[in-house]
């Protein structure tokens, strides 16, 4: 069996297409368009510079089109999803040093981690009560006391 040239960019678009799949960039997928539009030309009889060309504008326009609208709808169920630090914010946690914004000093413990503390009232927080964590800076935690009913 002969292989045409429509054949050789149909294998190159599969090859590209299966690259994806273990590249999860989706940059790749885009060439496998643009083989696919370069093995349609090469079906049509075009000469082998056509080809080229029509694959270059098919990948261009799968880059610009295709990839905005997958990486949108895609990427989209990790949107809103607080990690690391950002994820304490609104937790309670155990004052494990008296918490005093004059003298620079308070710790709390949150899942078994220490951390400074400070609270946003300027208030005095007694060691053992419980506070909400309002706001992070760096590695200093800004903290209010839970209410208790």
């Amino acid at each position: 069996m002969e292989f045409e040239f429509w054949h050789i960019w149909l294998i190159a678009a599969l090859i590209f297409f299966i690259m994806e799949i273990f590249i999860p960039s989706f940059v790749v997928f885009n060439f496998g368009v643009g083989a696919l539009t370069g093995s349609a030309a090469a079906a049509l009889d075009v000469s082998l510079e056509l080809q080229i060309a029509i694959f270059c504008i098919g990948t261009l326009i799968s880059f610009f089109a295709i990839r905005p609208v997958i990486i949108k709808y895609g990427y989209k169920r990790s949107d809103g999803i607080k990690t690391n630090v950002d994820a304490m914010i609104g937790r309670q946690a155990v004052v494990s040093e008296l918490i005093d914004n004059r003298n620079d000093q308070g710790r709390i413990v949150i899942d078994g981690d220490h951390w400074r503390a400070r609270s946003v009232t300027n208030q005095i927080i007694e060691k053992g009560e419980m506070v909400v964590v309002n706001q992070i800076d760096s590695i200093v935690m800004y903290v209010t006391p839970v209410e208790t009913v």
